[in-house]
């Protein structure tokens, strides 16, 4: 998945792509297709896990597919001959290893966790009652995950006392 480790098979060019790509798809798959979207929106992800690691993970593995410069990967792979698609020859093979592993992760996750739910719901519960998720589940925390637009977490002095400001 998109680690600093990626970029170490690809040139300077290629990493910048890469970074710029891994900040702004994963933000854009979290504040506007995942409130778009009525089969996101059914996934309980107020971390946005799906797109902080899910969406820039597979990006960073896809991309380094595509990416991956020959005589860099050389350097740290010497026993094969790793090449990434846009560098043509049997770099469509690298590609398609990039991808294969992403959905090997992908179905390892599915299964493990959901295991690990079913054992964790045999002791608490893994949602909301329905009147707090009418709420909000942020809302009933008080505060907003990810308020980008300075309408976030605000400070409750009924329950925290008066605020101190320093001298």
């Amino acid at each position: 998945m998109f680690a600093p480790g990626d970029t170490g098979v690809v040139q300077g060019w290629a990493a910048l792509v890469m970074g710029v790509l891994a900040g702004s798809v994963p933000w854009y798959t979290m504040m506007v297709l995942h409130k778009r979207s009525k089969l996101l929106q059914r996934v309980d992800d107020t971390l946005g896990v799906i797109h902080t690691h899910g969406v820039a993970g597979l990006l960073g593995g896809v991309l380094t597919g595509l990416f991956a410069e020959p005589n860099l990967c050389n350097l740290f792979l010497p026993v094969t001959n790793s090449r990434g698609a846009f560098y043509g020859g049997n770099g469509g093979a690298q590609l398609g290893k990039q991808i294969a592993g992403a959905l090997f992760v992908i179905g390892w996750n599915v299964v493990v966790t959901s295991i690990i739910c079913v054992v964790i719901r045999l002791v608490v519960p893994l949602r909301m009652s329905e009147e707090k998720l009418a709420i909000g589940d942020d809302a009933v925390h008080g505060e907003e995950a990810y308020a980008l637009w300075g309408d976030g977490e605000h400070y409750d002095d009924t329950k925290h006392g008066a605020a101190v400001v320093p001298v």
